[in-house]
């Protein structure tokens, strides 16, 4: 698997992310250091939205998780145009890691295993995610030194939180496990990504920039947070209006609620075991099935009729 992250880049040393040592100097006016506090907030507030938070619990319909791969596919569209329209700006170039992180080519995989041939012509960006586009392509058209916010958001996101959302669409929309429906999550060409996530830290801190320029940098990334946090509501609404997806047999999908870590079926489904679901939880979905409440408001109709005769 190749590691190499120097292509393109004119350097001393052809150096790999692998053989980065561990760099203990890092200076709270660093780059990195000044995205990773200034941009805390609004992270925390990501992390939190209804949608993420439902992600995580596996709440998630397929076709919300199609929508969410199509608002996806169109920013990083925006995105990787920009950034080779600026691959050699000294303001991104010591960023421009095509064949580690570029993400379209992953994107158009997915779409095509979830919309079939000729999925191009089966999908639009939506009004909230086109706004997003429009302020990449504004930054990268006429601000390029603002772009490394943008990259910086949406790849170190992708190579660390990414990876767990993967594991969950996979389980909760019972995707194949080779791959296909996620390979947006899949970067092949990166073995470690916690080194190449350090690695990326550095060459934000080797960015020549003064003062002004990274707090702007920092406002920048504040801002592609919230486009992403209004794409999330975006898909959110959405999903409220769409019906309940069922598992084979026509029970719903757990609905993760409650806490999943005091639930020993729901840590073992977690882990793989590939055991029974929660006996609550299946005994919730067979009651909230018409025939059956029908079932018992008959069966109680007769009970309240022979309680009353016998009280007579």
């Amino acid at each position: 698997m190749p590691s190499e992250v120097t292509e393109g880049l004119e350097e001393p040393e052809n150096l790999s992310y692998e053989d980065l040592e561990e760099d203990d100097s890092i200076s709270p006016t660093d780059l990195s250091e000044l995205l990773k506090e200034g941009t805390k907030e609004s992270h925390d507030q990501a992390e939190n939205t209804q949608f993420v938070k439902d992600f995580l619990k596996g709440k998630i319909k397929r076709e919300l998780f199609k929508l969410g791969t199509v608002a996806l596919f169109y920013t990083y569209s925006a995105l990787e145009e920009e950034m080779e329209r600026n691959k050699e700006h000294p303001a991104f170039a010591p960023l421009y890691f095509p064949l580690e992180l570029h993400r379209k080519e992953a994107l158009e995989k997915d779409l095509e295993y979830f919309y079939g041939e000729g999925w191009q012509g089966k999908i639009q960006c939506s009004e909230v995610a086109q706004r997003y586009v429009d302020r990449i392509h504004h930054v990268g058209q006429n601000e390029p030194e603002l772009l490394a916010a943008h990259a910086y958001t949406r790849y170190m996101g992708d190579l660390s939180g990414g990876q767990v959302l993967k594991k969950v669409a996979q389980r909760s929309l019972k995707l194949p496990g080779t791959g296909e429906g996620v390979q947006f999550y899949v970067f092949e060409n990166i073995s470690n990504p916690q080194q190449f996530k350090q690695f990326y830290r550095a060459r934000l801190n080797a960015l020549d920039l003064d003062a002004e320029t990274k707090e702007r940098i920092v406002q920048e990334a504040n801002k592609a947070f919230e486009f992403n946090m209004q794409v999330f509501d975006e898909l959110d609404k959405i999903g409220a209006l769409l019906p309940e997806e069922v598992q084979d047999g026509g029970l719903p999908l757990h609905d993760g609620r409650g806490d999943p870590r005091k639930c020993p079926y729901y840590a073992a489904k977690l882990g793989g075991s590939g055991g029974s679901g929660c006996p609550y939880h299946i005994a919730m979905a067979v009651l909230k099935q018409p025939p059956i409440q029908l079932a018992l408001a008959a069966c109680l109709a007769v009970l309240a009729g022979v309680a009353a005769w016998y009280v007579m």
